[in-house]
């Protein structure tokens, strides 16, 4: 079947806004920063694997003139959705099912506006796991995920009051557990900042690097969310002292102010049926075959887009990969690859 460039990218931007995302805006104090001090990735896409260079701040990033002031002590916002500049909060900030932890770092630097972020890196802020009575698929548990998706892809995080003064970098992550422990899918963004009427010293111990901070075999990587759970260990280091941890299912929305940004947030969690979305093709028609072998359900419907969903247990959207290959990674999640 041939199609229009115009009706595949209608298709693939559909699946795109439900899935795969990007850490975009900072906020400071409750006001607007947009992307003035971000180093936003070039596309949303998941960074490969969790031990290349990529995982620092994502893959063909590099510096930005901006830099936002924060006062030690105070509180920024980091902000995620699934399209560039799409800040509506009807739509989820990474859909597809794609849970898993949110976790935030900071690494004292020279000059945020050059540094490589190759020094040592303080967890100030995690949301992971936790259990939901009576389920049997820890994918119906809470997540920080489902968190960051009622709240408008928006989580709070203080920034300690004991760190000095100085430049650093901030770095902001997803890591979607939805095809681990083969294929876990870090979503990074480091933004530049200057601290503010700081005092002390950072910790002694407790900071890591990236890459070499995370291993595929980590448990809280490394895992099967689509079983049962009894525990779930949040990748990287402990939260240093005067950071922030939240249990998963009751963390607070963060109050926002400022201009820019809607403010009316979503108060229930949705799930997804459509997929995303990573390439777009730029020839004006294609054919569309399937390419492998699809799950029960056959190959009919709009072509999924690679690293979409296709299958899995009690799954009811898109299984016809076109020119991908569905391949099963487990019972209850298989990938257009």
């Amino acid at each position: 079947m041939k199609v229009t460039i115009i009706s595949l990218l209608s298709v693939l931007f559909a699946g795109n806004a439900a899935a795969h995302s990007t850490f975009q805006q900072f906020w400071v104090n409750g006001i607007d920063q947009g992307t003035s001090c971000a180093r936003l990735p070039l596309n949303n896409n998941p960074i490969r694997g969790v031990t290349g260079a990529d995982i620092r701040c994502n893959a063909g990033t590099s510096p930005v003139p901006g830099k936002c002031t924060v006062n030690a002590g105070g509180t920024v916002i980091v902000e995620m959705h699934a399209q560039f500049n799409d800040r509506n909060c009807a739509n989820e900030a990474i859909g597809g099912q794609h849970y898993g932890p949110v976790i935030v770092y900071i690494t004292k630097v020279d000059d945020s506006s050059r540094d490589s972020g190759d020094g040592l890196w303080y967890k100030v802020y995690e949301n992971g796991w936790s259990a939901v009575p009576g389920t049997t698929r820890s994918d119906d548990d809470n997540w920080g995920v489902k968190d960051l998706n009622r709240c408008c892809g928006k989580v709070g995080v203080k920034i300690p009051s004991s760190i000095p003064s100085g430049d650093y970098l901030v770095r902001a992550e997803v890591i979607a557990l939805h095809s681990a422990p083969s294929e876990p899918q870090p979503y990074v963004t480091c933004y530049q900042i200057t601290v503010t009427g700081g005092s002390g010293s950072l910790p002694s111990s407790g900071g890591v690097r990236f890459p070499g901070a995370y291993s595929a075999s980590d448990p809280g990587i490394g895992v099967n969310i689509h079983g049962h759970l009894t525990q779930y260990i949040i990748p990287g280091p402990a939260v240093m002292p005067g950071g922030t941890s939240d249990k998963a299912g009751s963390m607070q929305c963060p109050a926002t102010g400022g201009t820019g940004n809607p403010t009316t947030l979503r108060t229930t969690t949705t799930t997804a049926a459509t997929t995303a979305a990573t390439t777009v093709r730029t020839t004006t028609t294609t054919t569309t075959t399937p390419g492998g072998t699809c799950p029960a359900g056959g190959c009919g419907g709009p072509a999924c887009s690679q690293w979409g969903q296709c299958g899995g247990v009690g799954w009811t959207g898109c299984t016809n990969c076109g020119s991908f290959r569905c391949v099963k990674l487990n019972d209850y999640y298989s990938q257009c690859q």
